[in-house]
């Protein structure tokens, strides 16, 4: 598989496939910034825009995700892509992804997560810029699903987990949120799960059996 057919649902109507982490030193809770919300119905909260910027950069922040196949660790690049770890921990604070299902699994590439509709067409209610790229992709780096444009940005996220996600550096149009350095045996047992194919775009990555996030943890360490 090449770069050129990793793409992911579009969330803003676009018809195809769209491509598509406690370490740490403190344990200082994230605060939340003041953000209306524009739609709440249980857990699929909805906002008007993205949040303000209010996380530290020159902290180190991570993400401790919980799932039904067990607990892994993002190590987040704050200092590198801050506007996506803001994103990220804004919506972790707001138990966003509590319940998502990993609704997208490519054995040798990724799995994907972070829809609230869980079907690859959901999102937060805004999209977002995201940065460049700072590290070559590869497995354990987790990234933001777009619609083939880094201007997409919403809240579904993508973690490398095989050989086949350094085809993504052939085009790096995906921001970077952060590096899976704990529970890789999770990321493994969740990647290794059987798919069929999915009636929406004919893939061969819809989970029989899906894993689905039960919650996100942000902790909060000294700067780097």
């Amino acid at each position: 598989m090449t770069a050129k057919f990793f793409r992911f649902w579009s969330i803003i109507g676009v018809s195809g496939i769209l491509a598509t982490v406690t370490a740490g030193c403190g344990q200082q809770a994230a605060k939340t910034p003041a953000h209306t919300k524009q739609i709440a119905s249980g857990r699929n909260l909805r906002w008007n825009a993205p949040p303000k910027m209010f996380i530290n950069p020159n902290k180190q922040y991570t993400a401790t995700v919980d799932t039904t196949a067990g607990k892994f660790v993002i190590s987040l690049f704050a200092k590198q892509d801050p506007v996506a770890v803001n994103n990220f921990v804004f919506l972790a604070d707001h138990n966003f992804f509590n319940g998502d299902e990993i609704f997208r699994v490519i054995k040798p590439f990724m799995f994907q997560t972070g829809d609230p509709l869980n079907n690859g067409t959901g999102g937060p209610g805004y999209q977002w810029n995201g940065e460049k790229p700072t590290f070559p992709y590869q497995p354990g780096i987790v990234a933001m699903a777009n619609a083939n444009n880094p201007n997409t940005n919403g809240s579904q996220f993508f973690v490398c987990t095989g050989p086949e996600s350094t085809s993504l550096n052939q085009d790096p149009i995906y921001t970077e949120l952060g590096r899976v350095t704990q529970g890789w045996n999770v990321v493994q047992k969740i990647a290794s799960g059987a798919v069929k194919t999915n009636p929406m775009t004919g893939e061969d990555s819809l989970p029989i059996h899906p894993y689905y996030i039960t919650s996100v943890t942000i902790s909060v360490g000294a700067s780097q």
